[in-house]
């Protein structure tokens, strides 16, 4: 198996919904509409088509990443940051570091557009080997309630996140 990454393109969206949905049936946390999110994600100016990546398994999708805009706000200061969600790879792939290689690559290429950090909603047990903490270490909070533990953030460059505290506030494309 060799995998290779490279940003998702139209002709891939129909294969990342089915990936996607099913990645995420069995999930108990989830409530298995993750690939509609992903279809409003890309028809919102919070996109960003180089930070939508998919893992092939020869001409196969079988992992796809999304990283989009958000903002940190506190009154009238607002940040600029991103969300990873989703992450997804299809079952009979998950376990072989997939995952780990999209996220990593999504960083990379967020850190190359000039990003400062990520914040997500995610298991505690599985993010924190990427360098996330949690958010509320940070002064950051979720716009809803959600175990603090769940509720990460990470900065991509050194003090990526100093002097930034605030709620969450997600595009549209989430609140549907």
């Amino acid at each position: 198996m060799e995998i290779h990454i490279r940003q998702e393109i139209p002709a891939d969206h129909e294969a990342v919904s089915k990936l996607i949905e099913k990645a995420f049936e069995k999930e108990e946390l989830s409530d298995q509409k993750e690939h509609f999110l992903v279809d409003r994600l890309r028809k919102s100016k919070d996109f960003v088509p180089e930070l939508s990546l998919v893992a092939l398994d020869g001409r196969d999708v079988v992992g796809h990443v999304l990283l989009s805009e958000i903002r940190i706000k506190n009154g009238e200061k607002s940040c600029l940051s991103l969300a990873l969600a989703p992450v997804s790879v299809l079952p009979e792939y998950q376990g072989k570091g997939i995952g780990g290689r999209l996220i990593r690559e999504a960083h990379e290429a967020a850190l190359a557009l000039g990003y400062k950090s990520v914040v997500l909603l995610g298991h505690a047990e599985y993010y924190p080997r990427f360098g996330y903490k949690t958010a509320d270490s940070f002064g950051i909070s979720m716009p809803f309630k959600v175990p603090k533990e769940n509720c990460m953030a990470l900065e991509l460059v050194e003090n990526g996140l100093k002097g930034v505290e605030g709620k969450i506030e997600y595009p549209e494309a989430f609140n549907v």
